[in-house]
C-alpha cells in the first residue's frame, strides 16, 4: 500500500551496534529511547493531525521513547527492511496486505501479540504472531466532485474517452493501494485474464505509473485527475482538506459496488535493535485510547471489536459503506502468486 501525499522526510542515522540475538533484546541499543517505524503512508496528516502524529506524541510523552518514523509503498517498505535483513534499522514495520504476508514469509517479524490483541479478529491478524491490524480500512476509489457531477458506477465508465489522460492508478507490486487495483479487478471480471483484459483497455486512459497513491488525491482535487485510486481512510481523512474529493467504489459483474478490507497492519522486526521499545508502540497503538481516535482523527475504522466509535467520522464512515459488497481475498494465494499477477499485469499493460 507510497500513498500520504506527505512524504516524511526523516534520515536514519542508527549508530552501528553489536550482533543482535534473535529476539533483538540483548545489546545496550534496546535500552535506547527510541524506536523507528517503516510504514505505508496514510496514516500521518498533512499538516501533523493525522492518527499517526497524536499516537506518536503521546507515546512519546508517556514513555519518553522518540518515535523515527519513515514511510513509503507498502512494497517499498519491505523491499528495504529485506535489503537491511542482516542489519535491521526497523523496530516495526507497518504495511497493507499482501505485503505485511510477504514480510512474514521473508523471516522479517518476530512473533509478538500486542496487549489486547484478543481484541482484534481473527482475520486481522497472522495465524502464526507475526503481525496485528492495528488500522481497520477499505479499499477505494475517488473521484473529482467539482468536475463529475456523480461517481462513476463501473469499471466500464472508465474507458470512456472524458478520462483519457485524467485517471491514474498507483502501480502494482509497489503500492499496496495500486496492488489492490488488481486484487479488486480479479474479483469483479470474475478472474485474473478478464481482469488483464480490461486493464490493457483501460490503459488507453492510464496517465502512467505512480509510486504514491496519496499523491493521486491532490491531483483529483484540483481536477488534474478525474479518478484515481486509494483507501477510505486516508481519502476521507484528506477530503476534510481537499473539497473536491469523493469517494466510491466500482460496481461488479451483478451491479454491486464491491471492495475488501486493506488494513494497516504491524509487526515487530525480526533482530530488532530497539524490541522492547517496538512491543511498547504495538501495545500503545493497539489500546483503547488509540483506538478509540482511529476514525475520530485518523478517519480509519478501529482494529478491535471492542470499541464502539460513535464520533461524526465514525457515523459518516457508516453511511459510506452502507451499501457497499465487502468480499473476502485469498490472501495465501495472492501472497504465493502476487509477483507473476503483477508480472503478468506489467505484459499486459506494457507497464
Amino acid at each position: 500500500m507510497p500513498r500520504n501525499s506527505v512524504t516524511l522526510t526523516v534520515a536514519l542515522a542508527l549508530l552501528a551496534t553489536p550482533l543482535l540475538s534473535a529476539c533483538g533484546g540483548s545489546s545496550a541499543a534496546s535500552d535506547a529511547k527510541v524506536v523507528t517505524v517503516y510504514s505505508a503512508d496514510g496514516l500521518k496528516g498533512e499538516d501533523g493531525d493525522g492518527w499517526y502524529d497524536k499516537v506518536f506524541a503521546d507515546f512519546e510523552k508517556q514513555t519518553g521513547i522518540k518515535v523515527k518514523y519513515v514511510e513509503g509503498g507498502s512494497g517499498e517498505m519491505v523491499q528495504r527492511a529485506v535489503r537491511e535483513k542482516n542489519n535491521p534499522q526497523a523496530d516495526v514495520l507497518v504495511t497493507l496486505p499482501p505485503f505485511i504476508q510477504q514480510a512474514d514469509g521473508k523471516g522479517l517479524l518476530q512473533k509478538y501479540a500486542p496487549k489486547d490483541s484478543e481484541q482484534v479478529s481473527g482475520a486481522d491478524k497472522a495465524v502464526d504472531g507475526t503481525w496485528t491490524s492495528v488500522v481497520n480500512n477499505y479499499f477505494g476509489f475517488v473521484y473529482d466532485k467539482k468536475e463529475l457531477k456523480q461517481a462513476p458506477a463501473t469499471w466500464q465508465e472508465l474507458l470512456d474517452g472524458k478520462y483519457k489522460n485524467k485517471l491514474q492508478y498507483s502501480t502494482p507490486g509497489v503500492a499496496g493501494d495500486g496492488t489492490a487495483v488488481l486484487i479488486k479487478a480479479i474479483h469483479d471480471f470474475g478472474g485474473k485474464d478478464a481482469a488483464l483484459a480490461y486493464l490493457k483497455k483501460l490503459q488507453a486512459n492510464n496517465v502512467g505509473p505512480s509510486a504514491s497513491t496519496g499523491k493521486l488525491a491532490p491531483k483529483v482535487d484540483k481536477g488534474e485527475l478525474l479518478v484515481a485510486n486509494g483507501d477510505v481512510q486516508m481519502n476521507y481523512a484528506q477530503s476534510k482538506t481537499m473539497p473536491n474529493l469523493g469517494i466510491w467504489f466500482p460496481a461488479g459483474k451483478d451491479g454491486k459496488p464491491t471492495t475488501f478490507a486493506l488494513p494497516y497492519a504491524a509487526g515487530l522486526v525480526t533482530k530488532a535493535p530497539h524490541s522492547e521499545n517496538g512491543r511498547k508502540l504495538l501495545d500503545f497503538l493497539l489500546g483503547q485510547k488509540a483506538q478509540q481516535e482511529v476514525s475520530e482523527i485518523g478517519g480509519g475504522f478501529s482494529a478491535r471489536q471492542d470499541v464502539k466509535a460513535t464520533d461524526a467520522n465514525a457515523i459518516a464512515l457508516t453511511r459510506l459503506m452502507d451499501g457497499v459488497d465487502i468480499f473476502a481475498p485469498d490472501w495465501n494465494d495472492i501472497d504465493k502468486n502476487l509477483t507473476t499477477y503483477v508480472e503478468d499485469w506489467k505484459s499486459a499493460t506494457g507497464s
